[in-house]
């Protein structure tokens, strides 16, 4: 049997090993793999793992061999899951690896926009705090977060340790769901001091975060995005992070991933981006190998799991 991973190198730069999977069969992997170089790389596959290299119907309908297919993440729009079903392949996830790790990551944001760490430290390094005339000084507001309204939009498990921190900071939190209605997102945004998004990219969450949104909230607000990029309209949010109608805002996930170098968010103002690094703490990848694994290991043995087609 022939395992192929089309994209390896994020989850695994190193520190990791790729050996159970040796054992099944042969094995290769590749650090990335453009759309172009997947049938040459993947032909006689019958295991294929991927992270964001997508398989699309036409790339599935080519791929003969085909048997299994596994995402190296908890989400998977990257395959055309009906395509996938249509041949019989079944498509495994890996859920649960990065839920403290990436409530950990959307806190970490926040606590830059409050406290502003990485900008002071910046700013001591390069002497202004040796040429300052007083023995204390800030670049702007330093918030509390005792007391202010945390609002999460996504009631699943990073939501909900999201809230957890949140509480144990003394935050006021709240959290919502798409089942909750349009009424109780809106009022959500409304109340909200802090707007931190943590739920799946849909039909109708996609740019959830849009002008006509953006204008309930508080001109104050913070909005923190840890989920998907697209749940976002990236112009809107750089419009109104410009105009001051929004506090600030800090996204670890971008509607185009790398960004385009013309994306407004890049020169917004109060914009904090990091590269969708939220999921890679090493424990959290660690958990992701070992169970993206046990997957491929449980469809050897014909007892697939974590299926989602």
């Amino acid at each position: 049997m022939k395992i192929v991973v089309l994209d390896g190198y994020t989850l695994n730069p190193g520190d990791l090993t790729w050996a159970p999977l040796r054992e099944l069969g042969e094995f290769t992997v590749f650090p990335r793999t453009l759309a172009d170089q997947i049938l040459g790389r993947a032909a006689d596959a019958a295991v294929i793992l991927t992270n964001k290299t997508p398989l699309t119907a036409e790339t599935i309908r080519q791929l003969p061999a085909l048997c299994y297919i596994g995402v190296l993440a908890t989400g998977y729009n990257v395959v055309d899951i009906e395509a996938a079903r249509a041949r019989g392949i079944p498509v495994t996830n890996v859920p649960l690896y990065g839920t403290r790790s990436v409530a950990q990551h959307a806190f970490a944001l926040l606590l830059e926009l409050t406290n502003l760490v990485g900008r002071h430290a910046v700013s001591v390094q390069t002497g202004d705090w040796s040429k300052s005339p007083d023995w204390s000084y800030s670049l702007g507001p330093i918030l509390e977060l005792a007391d202010l309204r945390l609002g999460i939009v996504g009631a699943g498990r990073i939501g909900s340790a999201m809230a957890e921190i949140g509480t144990a900071f003394g935050m006021q939190t709240r959290c919502v769901s798409s089942r909750d209605g349009d009424d109780a997102l809106h009022q959500l945004l409304a109340e909200s001091d802090v707007i931190s998004l943590h739920c799946p990219l849909t039909p109708k969450t996609k740019e959830l975060i849009r002008r006509e949104t953006l204008e309930l909230c508080k001109p104050t607000a913070f909005l923190i995005n840890t989920a998907r990029g697209p749940l976002v309209r990236e112009q809107d949010l750089a419009d109104a992070l410009n105009a001051g109608r929004l506090g600030g805002a800090a996204l670890d996930v971008l509607g185009q991933e790398p960004p385009a170098a013309d994306n407004p968010l890049l020169t917004a103002r109060n914009c904090i981006i990091t590269p969708h690094i939220a999921w890679a703490t090493a424990a959290a990848r660690g958990r992701l190998m070992a169970t993206a694994v046990e997957n491929v290991q449980a469809f050897v043995a014909g007892k697939p799991r974590n299926v989602v087609n």
